[in-house]
């Protein structure tokens, strides 16, 4: 049995996608550890120490969710907390390729560890931190889609560069 499940990402910054993520697997696993990691390559707009503030605030209502980060391979990081499972949402059909080809490669890195899938709700389907950063850059209407505190940072963080 599963009890601990891990919800890595970027989330650079994190959106109501993401949260709706977190709270399904909030209700199906005894701990969920959602876990910012390092990317090389990606260039985040906010720091990792920034990320991990934005989530820890986006899941405070959640008694079983935690926000760590790390940095190097999913599967060592779950096996060093404890974990028993990676999970990923999926947004579309597109998403799904390079997903599965993420989990066959985690279970060749480590076969103790699955890899679960959750699909977002449709109504975030379209919905990427990348898509978030580009409207927001043109002055779009973002409000609906991150946490108001997000939205907030994320203006600041626009305006000032």
């Amino acid at each position: 049995m599963i009890n601990k499940v891990v919800y890595p990402g970027s989330f650079d910054p994190v959106t109501n996608g993401h949260l709706d993520i977190v709270e399904r697997a909030a209700n199906m696993f005894d701990q969920v550890v959602v876990a910012v990691f390092f990317n090389p390559n990606k260039e985040p707009i906010f720091s990792m120490e920034e990320r991990v503030e934005m989530l820890d605030l986006a899941t405070e209502s959640f008694e079983n969710v935690t926000v760590d980060s790390f940095s190097g391979l999913t599967t060592k990081y779950v096996h060093s907390i404890g974990g028993g499972a990676i999970l990923r949402g999926l947004r579309a059909v597109s998403d799904f390729e390079g997903e599965f080809q993420m989990a066959s490669m985690n279970k060749h890195l480590d076969e103790d560890i699955e890899t679960i899938f959750l699909m977002t709700d449709t109504k975030y389907a379209f919905l990427s931190s990348s898509v978030i950063k580009e409207a927001a850059y043109f002055d779009g209407d973002i409000k609906e889609l991150v946490p108001k505190f997000v939205y907030k940072k994320l203006k600041e963080r626009i305006t000032n560069n």
